[in-house]
């Protein structure tokens, strides 16, 4: 191992790693160097825990009262002070002993300025000596307070292996992945960098050269916890996302203050928006700061959506570069408790060109490598052992009112995975999928042991809705933008759908649609002629109906209305939400011949119909966890946007 006081001297033009899709300026920085030729080290090692000095070679034009920033990936900045500076030996700088490994953009502060100097990687080594064996091309420690912890699973997307009493992982990597990551063990998290728990490292050398990957671990009793589910955010600088996303974000810190207990959060895909990491200069970077700017304290593992892919590269492992680059593996896994969570990316780019045209020809698989992987990754994990998977993709759709049917299909290739194919290698363990992409809700029990969860959209309907209509913040199929929150103790589960700015017992919606009636017509979306399909809709309710829209909704359920204490027939139908038609739908429509973004037919809607047009009723929404939700409808019930804005 190489001490950590450092020698070692490289010129600036050898090292230079982009680590954004652009690179964002802050406003104290300025875009020339420092007048001063700072020869930096491409790679510093330091041991774990004890930070050091870095001494490197500069001409004089620094001064004693300058410091050097490191920024990280993940938006951390750690400042170092100069402890020596003479013009014939050098610099040397103080590191900080909590800097975490990885990629840094480095700085020199002077005053209130940052220049830039150029970008190195840390290295954090365990402090703990080793010698891999022969063709070994990856290895390192796995350890937890300076002792190894074995029997951590660790892949580089390829090949699996584990670690040993010592706590030494080796593999014989051809790297193609250009990463290594641990299955975070239970009873344990990772180190952060802001919200990115640092499970993976990147590989920046050749297959043939040895590189060394340690991994920090920290002791957590996390068999009871709590998982904050995201669907899509589509952050992308535009439609006040940035003002409404922080909205969501205040909704949901006051969520997680108030749960005790180890937190984490997962993702479900679409963080950002391709096409606006061009046009709006936003991607993953800009991304990660955000998301730190409204978190802290708490891990984000991440899923991969088909937004999070770069359509000017060629196929899916180009596509997915720089995503794995600056946020995280593609396929990987992670245990918390007693829970196994396995991380799957179903948009497959396979042999898909570049351009903005081609945004939508993926097919929804898992790949052949994804499949090879998972199999070995499923050897370690106990068939008692609930497992979770996520994808951006749902693994099954919802078909009609009650109908459902697979979603992936796009399988084309040897070894490609369509969801039965995904259910065939999962069929000894009882799975929880847990999918965004639909922008919509909704629970799947196939069986006991296949069920999955839809979580719907942070970002509802892009943003557009709340958007057209302040404070109306609705996805395609009605439900409020928000998010999931699942409940472990121990193997059993518990969860329930959070909508943003809404109290937790928000849980359906009723309209009466004889006045709805009256709101959404023809004139309301501009006369426009695709308007017509969604009028038509509204229309075709009799007076007498009543809407209901229980968007979290499944089997164990119970929904009941009753109209002078007579309980009513309840019928399931394909609808379309009224609010979403009022709020996004017909505003879209008056500027627009065919508006994307609009309500759309989703399968979590019940149409009770009473006596008259005046009969009041009572609505009882009983969900899963027994809770109960009621509404006493009197009529005739306005139909109002205002009664549908966030408090």
């Amino acid at each position: 191992m190489k001490n950590f006081r450092l020698f070692v001297l490289f010129t600036l033009s050898a090292f230079l790693l982009a680590v954004s899709c652009h690179e964002k300026v802050d406003p104290v920085e300025t875009p020339k160097p420092i007048p001063a030729n700072i020869i930096l080290p491409s790679l510093i090692e330091i041991e774990q825990g004890k930070g050091g000095e870095l001494q490197f070679r500069a001409n004089p034009e620094l001064e004693k009262s300058d410091f050097l920033v490191f920024k990280s990936v993940g938006g951390s900045e750690f400042r170092s002070s100069i402890v020596t500076l003479d013009p014939k030996t050098g610099l040397t700088f103080s590191l900080d002993p909590a800097m975490t490994a990885g990629y840094y953009t480095v700085y020199v502060l002077r005053g209130d300025q940052k220049y830039f100097v150029g970008k190195t990687e840390i290295v954090i080594l365990s402090g703990i000596n080793i010698d891999p064996d022969d063709g070994v091309t990856v290895f390192g420690i796995v350890s937890c307070e300076g002792k190894g912890v074995p029997g951590v699973v660790v892949s580089d997307g390829a090949l699996v292996t584990v670690t040993d009493q010592n706590g030494m992982y080796q593999l014989k990597s051809e790297k193609k992945w250009s990463y290594v990551f641990m299955s975070v063990p239970s009873g344990y998290e990772p180190k952060c960098d802001g919200v990115l728990p640092e499970f993976h490292a990147t590989l920046r050398q050749s297959a043939n050269v040895r590189e060394r990957k340690d991994f920090e671990l920290k002791a957590v009793p996390n068999d009871k916890f709590t998982l904050f589910v995201l669907g899509d955010m589509h952050l992308a600088n535009r439609t006040e996302d940035i003002k409404q996303f922080r909205q969501v974000c205040d909704d949901l810190n006051r969520s997680i203050d108030a749960t005790s207990g180890p937190k984490y959060v997962l993702t479900l895909g679409d963080m950002t928006w391709d096409l606006y990491w061009y046009d709006n200069n936003f991607c993953f970077p800009e991304y990660i700061a955000e998301v730190n700017y409204n978190f802290k304290n708490i891990p984000f593992y991440h899923t991969m959506g088909n937004h999070d892919n770069d359509m000017n590269s060629t196929g899916d492992y180009n596509k997915a570069f720089r995503y794995t680059r600056d946020v995280a593996p593609t396929f990987y896994s992670y245990n918390i408790g007693k829970i196994h969570f396995i991380v799957l990316d179903d948009i497959d780019y396979n042999n898909v060109g570049t351009g903005s045209a081609a945004r939508g020809d993926y097919v929804r698989d898992i790949t052949a490598e994804q499949m090879d992987w998972l199999r070995k990754d499923l050897a370690y994990v106990d068939k008692s052992t609930p497992v979770y998977v996520s994808s951006h993709a749902p693994v099954f759709m919802p078909s009609g009112a009650t109908g459902w049917r697979n979603n992936l299909t796009g399988a084309n290739a040897t070894g490609e995975a369509n969801t039965d194919d995904l259910l065939n290698v999962l069929k000894d363990y009882k799975v929880h999928f847990l999918s965004g992409h639909t922008h919509n809700v909704f629970n799947y029990l196939k069986s006991d042991k296949w069920i999955e969860h839809n979580v719907g959209a942070v970002c509802a309907s892009w943003w557009w809705s709340g958007h057209l209509t302040p404070g109306v913040h609705l996805s395609q199929d009605g439900a409020p933008g928000g998010y999931g929150v699942f409940s472990f103790d121990g193997k059993s589960m518990t969860h329930y759908y959070k909508a943003s700015g809404w109290g937790k017992n928000y849980q359906f919606r009723a309209y009466d649609m004889a006045e709805v009636k009256k709101v959404i017509t023809m004139a309301s979306g501009g006369n426009r002629e695709k308007f017509k399909a969604h009028v038509e809709d509204i229309q075709s309710y009799d007076d007498r109906d009543i809407l209901i829209n229980v968007w979290d909704y499944d089997p164990d359920w119970k929904i009941s209305v009753t109209e002078n204490g007579t309980e009513l027939s309840l019928t399931p139908v394909l609808g379309r939400d009224p609010a979403h038609e009022a709020a996004l739908t017909a505003k879209r429509f008056k500027s627009a011949d065919n508006p994307s973004f609009v309500t759309s037919q989703w399968n979590h809607f019940f149409k009770v119909r009473t006596s008259s047009i005046r009969s009041s009723v009572v609505i009882k929404v009983t969900d899963r966890n027994g809770n109960v939700y009621t509404e006493t409808m009197q009529r005739p019930k306005p139909f109002d946007l205002s009664d549908y804005t966030a408090k």
